[in-house]
């Protein structure tokens, strides 16, 4: 059980990156740093957007509108830290 646990955290630091890689491309999107018209970019961009828009999407439509600013990633940053902090603290030990 404990080797499962240890995925899941892994797991969830994971896609913590993934989600800073995220947040990173698009503020150099943004800026003209990198040109989304780049092939590689454009995939990288694509395949950032699929892994982050599914968990991002239930978020966003609860946060009021901050006109340009996209406060959804903190939040995910914060679930994601309140769900290690469960886990590592009350689950972890607890187990076998």
């Amino acid at each position: 059980m404990r080797a499962l646990l240890d995925v899941i955290l892994v797991v969830l630091q994971m896609y913590w990156w993934v989600v800073l890689a995220m947040i990173i491309m698009s503020w150099l999107i943004s800026f003209n740093v990198i040109n989304t018209r780049n092939n590689f970019v454009a995939a990288v961009w694509r395949i950032l957007n699929q892994l982050t828009d599914p968990v991002l999407r239930p978020i966003r439509r609860y946060m009021p509108n901050f006109g340009g600013l996209d406060l959804s990633p903190l939040v995910l940053f914060l679930i994601i830290y309140l769900i290690q902090r469960v886990i590592m603290y009350y689950i972890y030990p607890n187990v076998f």
